[in-house]
């Protein structure tokens, strides 16, 4: 296994089975200058605003109509 790719060493004169190095392969469609900048840069950004809850009241509510939409389906398709 003294040649890369796993190429048949009858076919190793073949033009075809010329690769690149992976650093060439991915360099290859680079500019020189390939660092690009951050597009979520880490670090402080000033505290984030606190999370908005729903009051009790709604969660409740919400509650109250899936039960009633349940109860609804049960006494309407007994």
């Amino acid at each position: 296994m003294s040649t890369p790719h796993e190429i048949d060493p009858r076919a190793a004169g073949d033009p075809r089975n010329v690769y690149p190095s992976d650093e060439q392969f991915y360099m290859s469609d680079r500019p020189a200058d390939c660092v690009l900048p951050e597009d979520r840069p880490r670090g402080g950004g000033g505290t984030p605003a606190p999370l908005k809850h729903r009051s009790t009241w709604a969660t409740v509510g919400l509650i109250v109509c899936i039960v009633l939409v349940i109860a609804a389906g049960i006494a309407l398709f007994p």
